[in-house]
């Protein structure tokens, strides 16, 4: 079959024939329609994640969409989006190819009405924008919700995450003017540029009020500390990712002062259960029409190409198609 191959670490992936995976009982064996290129794909190929690096040559990918070709509990030609399991050198080959195998428990049905390329979008970096807001943050009516990194897909499903709970008032931050306007089409009600002089004013005018009440950090860094000193007091911070630096120097007395909450958020710790049922309302969301995200596809045959856009910043959710 045809894959995508990462044959030494810090290599791109390249197209060739590998072998077909076989299906044991209980896993489902799933022709790939789709891949959406994920920064822990570049991360394990580069060798910088602190899983380490996989044993070459492996077949990258950590999730995707496809149909269903055979199952103990799926009917063939079902439609399914599949994450998780290892897959993409956590443990086994990944999604790149033609076909792959999961676990029947994560191969989760998907609705009519959804693209193959939206259902992906959805997954590992819809799911990490969605559950910070939803579930660890838990924003409703009366919250002001400042996203910092509101230009990418993860914050820009924080975004309308945010809309959908009800929130009073949703602030995207971000260096991008073009993700800036995306974002205050999706729901966003003001956005601020992260090299605004006086961040944190910026950030505080924009939230209104005394500031926001709730804060998605994807970023760390000094985006961070200005949005400790720009929050309302008691604000809660889910902290995501390092974007901006794995280090911020936080003043002790804005901590204390304003007695914040800070909450660690990862896809990797989520409880199974938790994760899927994001994923699925997620996507429910995105097949109404309530939720969307910038998409750009590559063949198969590209992908080298889609890589090497991953690893510089993509300004859209990337996919790749095999079909």
């Amino acid at each position: 079959m045809k894959a995508a191959l990462i044959r030494e670490i810090g290599g791109l992936p390249e197209l060739a024939e590998t072998d077909a995976p076989e299906r044991d009982p209980g896993r489902a064996l799933v022709q790939i329609h789709v891949v959406p290129l994920n920064p822990i794909d570049v991360a394990l190929a580069s060798g910088k994640h602190y899983l380490g690096p996989p044993k070459t040559p492996y077949v990258p990918g950590s999730e995707g969409v496809g149909t269903i070709v055979e199952a103990d509990a799926l009917e063939p030609g079902t439609r399914v989006y599949i994450s998780d399991d290892g897959l993409g050198g956590r443990g086994r080959d990944g999604t790149l190819a033609e076909l792959a195998t999961v676990v029947e428990e994560e191969a989760l049905e998907l609705p009519d009405g959804i693209s193959d390329e939206l259902a992906a979008a959805c997954g590992t970096a819809g799911v990490a924008g969605w559950l910070p807001v939803v579930w660890r943050a838990q924003v409703g009516p009366g919250d002001r919700v400042l996203v910092l990194g509101g230009t990418g897909t993860v914050g820009l499903a924080a975004v309308q995450a945010a809309r959908l709970q009800g929130a009073e008032r949703i602030v995207a931050a971000g260096r991008r003017p073009e993700g800036l306007e995306q974002a205050r089409a999706l729901g966003a009600h003001a956005v601020v540029r992260l090299d605004e002089p006086d961040l944190a004013g910026a950030l505080k005018e924009a939230a209104g009020g005394d500031g926001p009440t709730v804060v998605i950090d994807p970023l760390w860094g000094e985006p961070l500390v200005a949005a400790t000193e720009a929050a309302a007091p008691g604000a809660r911070f889910v902290q995501i990712g390092q974007s901006a630096g794995a280090a911020a120097t936080l003043a002790s007395g804005v901590v204390r002062g304003k007695q914040l909450e800070i909450y660690g958020y990862s896809n990797f710790v989520v409880p199974a259960e938790t994760r899927r049922a994001a994923y699925t309302e997620l996507v429910s969301h995105a097949a109404l029409g309530e939720v969307s995200f910038p998409v750009e596809t590559y063949p198969l045959d590209r992908v080298s190409e889609a890589w090497e856009r991953q690893a510089g910043g993509p300004g859209a959710k990337l996919v790749v198609r095999l079909d």
